[in-house]
């Protein structure tokens, strides 16, 4: 695939994402006009529409933007590791790591940053546990890789059932919308933003090496691929993009499964346009999602990982029926 047929497509999506955002930004219980969000961006306007803009609304558009990226990038990553089309980003245990972390920093009174950074340190201690029982001999198999992280997984499950079952009941709600995936406390998308891009910079030049990988290992290195460090580095950088989705927003569920494989379906396999391609498809789901979560009950709002997932559902098992699984 040559360049100029790479860029249509990413062309089309990014357009799309732009639209995306400012139409979230436009939306919410009290509807604004794109002209109004432009005075507020210039500082003009009423100080409430600038308040709702620049305070309210951006930050959590952003970051839901930017976690419907990690986790459409980190889906198709694990894809390619595993050989599975079945990976998703949490496959592997990441997300409860850090969801227990996050429950017990809930029930401990601690929120805001603190309880981010303790989600995210849950999310890392997670990835160094997998990685480190998986490794035998020096190597990690992708079977052996993917046994651990669902063994994992259901530990951590059961310990997040058993904090929801000892937890205060007043504590509870915020623990269940925590764990559905929620947007509402979002408001440092720049850490986020600050991993997807440097990420998605690292990973364009592997394209050719990642179109070999998925084919196999033995393909891989027959071609003068370096499959074990290519494989470790797939491995880390879609644990951190996960650790980073979790962080900021919670388990908001299949978007990185189902994001790359409608790509593929349209674009083909070519990883140099699926990785960046799934980060604007992704943003825009999520973006899309928490926006319908905002307004569907206005003023209530609805957890955004309720949303991605009454569509996801769907939508994998059209997939599925039409033999694309």
């Amino acid at each position: 695939m040559n360049r100029s047929t790479m860029l249509l497509p990413l062309a089309i999506l990014a357009s799309m994402s732009l639209l995306s955002i400012v139409f979230a930004v436009t939306q919410g219980s009290v509807s604004l006009s794109p002209h109004a969000v432009w005075q507020a961006f210039l500082g003009q306007g009423s100080g409430l529409n600038q308040t709702l803009v620049l305070e309210l609304r951006l930050p959590r558009v952003m970051a839901g933007f930017a976690t419907g990226g990690l986790l459409a990038v980190a889906g198709a990553l694990m894809q390619i590791l595993l050989r599975n089309p079945l990976a998703d980003p949490y496959v592997l245990g990441i997300s409860g790591g850090a969801s227990v972390a996050a429950l017990a920093a809930i029930l401990l009174g601690i929120g805001g940053v603190l309880m981010s950074g303790m989600a995210f340190i849950g999310a890392v201690l997670s990835t160094l546990l997998v990685f480190g029982l998986s490794t035998r001999l020096g190597s990690t198999a992708p079977m052996r890789l993917l046994l651990t992280g669902v063994v994992i997984a259901a530990g951590w499950g059961a310990l997040i059932t058993l904090m929801l079952a000892l937890a205060p009941p007043h504590k509870i709600p915020g623990m269940l919308y925590w764990l559905m995936g929620d947007l509402s406390y979002a408001s440092t998308p720049w850490i986020a933003w600050l991993v997807l891009i440097p990420t998605c910079l690292v990973l364009m030049p592997l394209g050719r090496s990642l179109n070999v990988l998925a084919r196999g290992p033995l393909q891989a290195a027959a071609l003068g691929v370096n499959v074990k460090s290519l494989e470790r580095l797939v491995f880390l950088l879609a644990s951190l993009l996960t650790a980073i989705a979790v962080t900021t927003a919670g388990s908001v569920g299949f978007v990185g499964l189902v994001i790359p494989h409608m790509l593929r379906m349209v674009l083909g396999n070519d990883q140099r346009l699926i990785l960046p391609a799934s980060a604007l498809a992704g943003g825009c789901l999520v973006t899309l999602a928490d926006t319908l979560a905002r307004t569907v009950i206005a003023p209530e709002q609805l957890p955004v990982g309720v949303i991605t997932a009454l569509l996801g559902v769907p939508t994998f098992l059209y997939l599925l029926q039409r033999g694309r699984l």
